[in-house]
């Protein structure tokens, strides 16, 4: 961490964040300018935020050298991460085809389930169907898949639907964007040896995204897959894209695969077939699709 301190900063703001960096555990080397202070902080840097810093008197910014993320990282582990079940391997080289419609299952490598999906508009059929019967019919469709030989990633909405999901023998749990931000239901999958998809919100940025896998991680559960769901588009007829710079970006710093999920990012201008091929080339391990 490298802190900025103001021009002209007093001795005594610059010696209390010294002492601050100290009672972390890290060590300090100090360079003093003629107008400005800088203050190194040495040591693992990820003990603090940079915010706590810049709140100290006299410092104008902080600067991480670290990223905020280690384990995940490709600085721990260069070799990509294979996560393999029911035979099919997630990252090993071969990018899978991963289906969302049950009449194609037979084609793809893994189906993907959705069986807690409720729409937003409240006077709909589907939001007849009690959880009981959410539950029932994904247990028949995971043992219809297991029959066929097929892993089964199963996407929940909510950690009481954890416990069901792991009893119907699901293979991959699937986390969407909208629990990217919560850490009770993260701190539940990372106690599991259970392998999770991990997706990034639409308005959420590729560093935060890492941050959450890596609270994951902290839990035990190594078994990580980043997903790519969609983020906020500057089309107004288009709300979402597909963010192939997310894509690019944690490919090259982390060392998780990733899948990306297409199925409600097409429309009349960028057809799945496009957005298939736009994944695959930004080097996703896996594209959830309903072609």
């Amino acid at each position: 961490m490298i802190i900025v301190m103001q021009k002209q900063a007093a001795p005594e703001a610059v010696e209390s964040v010294i002492q601050f960096i100290r009672s972390r555990g890290l060590q300090e080397h100090v360079s003093r300018g003629e107008e400005r202070t800088i203050i190194g902080a040495v040591g693992d840097e990820r003990v603090f935020h940079p915010n706590e810093l810049e709140r100290l008197n006299g410092v104008e910014r902080a600067i991480r050298v670290l990223n905020e993320w280690k384990i995940i990282s490709r600085e721990t582990s260069p070799e990509n991460t294979v996560i393999t079940v029911r035979g099919v391997s997630i990252g090993g080289g071969k990018m899978l085809d991963i289906t969302a419609n049950p009449q194609q299952s037979g084609k793809a490598d893994m189906a993907f389930a959705d069986p807690f999906y409720l729409p937003a508009r409240p006077y709909t059929d589907a939001v007849a169907h009690n959880e009981h019967e959410q539950i029932r019919a994904m247990q028949a469709e995971v043992a219809k898949h297991h029959a066929a030989g097929k892993p089964v990633i199963v996407r929940i909405r909510d950690v009481r639907q954890l416990a069901p999901t792991l009893d119907a023998e699901a293979d991959i749990l699937y986390l969407g964007g909208e629990l990217m931000s919560n850490r009770a239901l993260q701190d539940e999958v990372g106690r599991l040896n259970t392998p999770v998809v991990l997706c990034k919100d639409k308005h959420h940025r590729a560093d935060e995204w890492l941050v959450a896998a890596e609270h994951i991680a902290l839990r035990g559960n190594h078994h990580i897959i980043l997903g790519e769901a969609g983020t906020l588009s500057f089309e107004p007829e288009h709300t979402y894209r597909l963010d192939v710079d997310a894509i690019v970006r944690v490919r090259r710093v982390s060392h998780l695969p990733v899948i990306a999920n297409i199925t409600r990012l097409w429309h009349g201008d960028m057809p799945q077939e496009i957005l298939y091929k736009l994944a695959q080339a930004a080097g996703a391990d896996g594209i959830v699709n309903s072609l």
